[in-house]
C-alpha cells in the first residue's frame, strides 16, 4: 500500500479508518502511532484492533500505566505505550525485544522516542489534531 493522507471528522470515523488500515497490515508488523497528546493515537488503535478481530474497540484503552496490552490470539496484537519512559534502559524491563520476534501486530504509541529499536520494515502513522474532532492521518508503509 502506498503512503496516503486521510482526514477524519469524528472519533467514529477515526475508528473506521483504523479498521480499514487493519485489512492492509501484514500478520507480523510494527506500527508506530506518532502524534501529540490528544492526536487520536489510541482511537486509531481501537479501530485497528477491532479491524483485526482481536477485540472490540470499546475494550481498547491507552496502556499508559500498564505499558502493554495484549489482545486476541490470531493475530496476536500488542498495544504498547512508551509515553512514561524516558531512557532506553527502561525498555529492557518491558520485554519489547522478545515481542518484536513474535508473529504479531505491535501497535506502539510514542515509539518515535526510541527510533533505534524498530525494524526498518514498519508502518508509521502520523496523527495530527485539527479543528474540533478532525484529524489528519498520514500513513507510510516502509
Amino acid at each position: 500500500m502506498p503512503s496516503q493522507v486521510r482526514r477524519t471528522a469524528s472519533e467514529e470515523e477515526t475508528i473506521a479508518l483504523g479498521e480499514e488500515l487493519a485489512r492492509a497490515l501484514p500478520p507480523r508488523v510494527v506500527v508506530l502511532l506518532i502524534g501529540e497528546l490528544g492526536a487520536g493515537k489510541t482511537t486509531l488503535a481501537k479501530g485497528i484492533v477491532q479491524g483485526l478481530g482481536a477485540a472490540r474497540a470499546e475494550d481498547v484503552a491507552s496502556p499508559t500505566f500498564t505499558l502493554i496490552h495484549e489482545f486476541g490470539s490470531h493475530p496476536k496484537v500488542y498495544h504498547v505505550d512508551l509515553y512514561r519512559l524516558e531512557e532506553p534502559r527502561e525498555l529492557a524491563t518491558l520485554g519489547l525485544e522478545e515481542l518484536l520476534e513474535r508473529d504479531a501486530v505491535i501497535l506502539v504509541e510514542w515509539g518515535e522516542r526510541f527510533p533505534g529499536l524498530w525494524p526498518a520494515a514498519r508502518v508509521e502513522i502520523h496523527l495530527r489534531a485539527l479543528e474540533g474532532d478532525q484529524r489528519e492521518i498520514r500513513v507510510h508503509f516502509s
